[in-house]
């Protein structure tokens, strides 16, 4: 047994979470469209305000009858004063038409408003003068009238004996209204809902009007009619949740079709007085008696004004039970700032401390630092060294090898020349002789080799020279070698600064040119320099290296 209520109730969970998220969220929408009343009341009147602006443009009273019937229904839940004016121009117009049925719509319009506004005795008289078997399709309307106001007249009868006799009358004609409205009508579905209600038939109450209420666009002010007699149906059977929802439903229709004359969010008001939500409570009843005053419906605002004080009560007792718990809550607060102030100071005075020490190591690592960067760059300095040194060993190397070779050659070379001149001076040949010695052939063939090989050497030594020397360069045109070449005299005179010669007149007897060629040829190529000028000669020294 236990283990079927278990799961009973774990069954049940969700749809119980589902059905308290719904009630939740209507509540939220009566909040919100609590708070925009004005958004909805200022759409009834421009509603209003559009009706009336046709009344100038009217041209017969049938005209003016059928606009001041849209006004009257308009102003009826809305502003009852208001909505008396209109049924009394109606009623005027209807006796200068002469139209029976007219004259009765206008008396009925005339009696409804005044039972709102508590004239009985006018609207009975009214209704007494009305011969209504003249207009058999106005029957469903005048009994309801009827019962509209001997209800209302019920609920201020001074006596018990008075009091049963108007609830006996507002039964009569309410049954008797039955008779003459479609029962697939709102009128007849309200009327019959009642009837059952007061006779106990809940069920059958619920399964009338929630068939029917589907049915009911949203901008009918029925819809709000038909919830509350849902609502009291679900109270009639203790159903307090149900009862809520529903209430809450009929008020937010109420509100938003911005009727002032309405009993729902006066009645959810008090059961969330029950419930113990005395904020909620209070702003329904407070809107409710703003509106009931706002449309001058006596009855609501007899019914309010029992509430009022009961309510306002809780409120006010529970503000002085909310101003008592904020002022222990500000005397803890201000004790606890005390105590955090002490914290705070004891905290300020470590954090000094700690600050001092934090201060020390900043100083120490930052001095720290500069010895790293001293030492980095010292290190810098040295591997730039060695690698300078390591390179002009390299250079030396290469270099003494080559001319030694050279050098060899060139022995060689001289000793051959000098016995070919011999061979001449011993045959006699002095023509030959006086002519191989003016000659510049010897001397421009031996340069030629002397350049190539130097190019070799060096292209050997430095293989990306010419295009790591082209990119120093904003133009490339000294760079392009006619066919053959291995470095043109430009290229001839970085290489040799590459290789340490930066004295232009050393430069200058190597190439066999003047000084101020040399040094004409250096000033164009650094004023081609892609960088500063001034830089360019370092950069070139650092071809070569990772030293960029």
């Amino acid at each position: 047994m236990n283990r079927f209520l278990t799961i009973l109730i774990v069954s049940l969970f969700p749809v119980l979470l589902f059905g308290q998220n719904n009630f939740d969220s209507l509540l939220d929408e009566l909040d919100k469209t609590v708070t925009d009343y004005q958004l909805y009341s200022n759409k009834k009147e421009n509603e209003i305000n559009k009706l009336k602006a046709l009344l100038p443009y009217t041209a017969t009273d049938l005209q003016k009858y059928a606009i001041y019937g849209k006004l009257y229904s308009e102003y009826k839940l809305y502003q009852s004063d208001s909505a008396l004016i209109y049924a009394r121009k109606s009623f005027q117009i209807a006796e200068k038409l002469k139209d029976t049925r007219k004259l009765n719509d206008a008396r009925l319009n005339l009696a409804s408003i005044m039972g709102t506004l508590g004239m009985y005795k006018e609207a009975t008289d009214i209704l007494n003068t009305i011969n209504i078997n003249t207009t058999p399709d106005l029957k469903g309307y005048f009994f309801t009238v009827n019962s509209v106001v001997y209800g209302y007249m019920s609920d201020y009868a001074a006596s018990l004996q008075e009091k049963e006799k108007y609830v006996l009358l507002t039964k009569k004609y309410r049954d008797s209204s039955l008779n003459f409205y479609p029962t697939q009508s709102s009128a007849y579905i309200m009327a019959k809902s009642s009837t059952l209600l007061e006779v106990g038939k809940h069920n059958e109450t619920l399964h009338l009007l929630l068939n029917y209420f589907p049915n009911i666009t949203s901008n009918s002010p029925d819809k709000a009619v038909i919830a509350y007699l849902i609502s009291q149906a679900y109270r009639a059977k203790k159903d307090t949740r149900k009862e809520q929802k529903w209430l809450t439903i009929s008020a937010i229709s109420d509100l938003q079709l911005a009727k002032k004359e309405y009993i729902s969010l006066r009645s959810l008001a008090f059961l969330m007085y029950e419930n113990g939500d005395i904020d909620r409570a209070y702003k329904y009843i407070k809107r409710s008696l703003e509106d009931a005053l706002f449309c001058n419906a006596r009855l609501r605002t007899y019914e309010i004004s029992k509430m009022l004080p009961i309510i306002n009560e809780a409120y006010q007792n529970q503000n002085e039970t909310n101003r008592l718990q904020l002022m222990l809550f500000l005397i803890s607060a201000s004790i606890l700032s005390v105590f955090l102030l002490v914290v705070l100071f004891l905290l300020f005075k470590q954090m000094k401390k700690l600050s001092k020490a934090k201060q020390d190591l900043s100083l120490a690592n930052s001095r720290l630092s500069e010895l790293n960067t001293e030492l980095n760059t010292f290190n810098e300095k040295l591997n730039e060294t060695n690698y300078t040194l390591t390179e002009a060993n390299l250079l030396k190397e290469i270099y003494i090898g080559r001319y030694m070779d050279q050098c060899s050659d060139y022995i060689g070379k001289l000793d051959e020349y000098r016995r070919k001149l011999n061979v001449m001076v011993t045959t006699g040949k002095m023509n030959d002789l006086m002519s191989a010695v003016k000659s510049k052939q010897f001397i421009e063939k031996e340069l030629a080799a002397f350049y190539t090989n130097f190019d070799k050497t060096f292209l050997q030594l430095f293989p990306n020279f010419i295009p790591e020397f082209s990119a120093l360069l904003i133009d490339d045109e000294a760079t392009q070698l006619k066919e053959g070449e291995l470095l043109n005299t430009e290229l001839r005179i970085f290489a040799l600064i590459r290789l340490g010669i930066k004295d232009s007149a050393k430069i200058s007897i190597f190439l066999r040119y003047s000084v101020s060629t040399i040094y004409n040829y250096r000033s164009q190529l650094k004023n081609k320099a892609a960088g500063p000028r001034e830089e360019f000669e370092a950069k070139v020294m650092r071809i070569g290296t990772n030293l960029k």
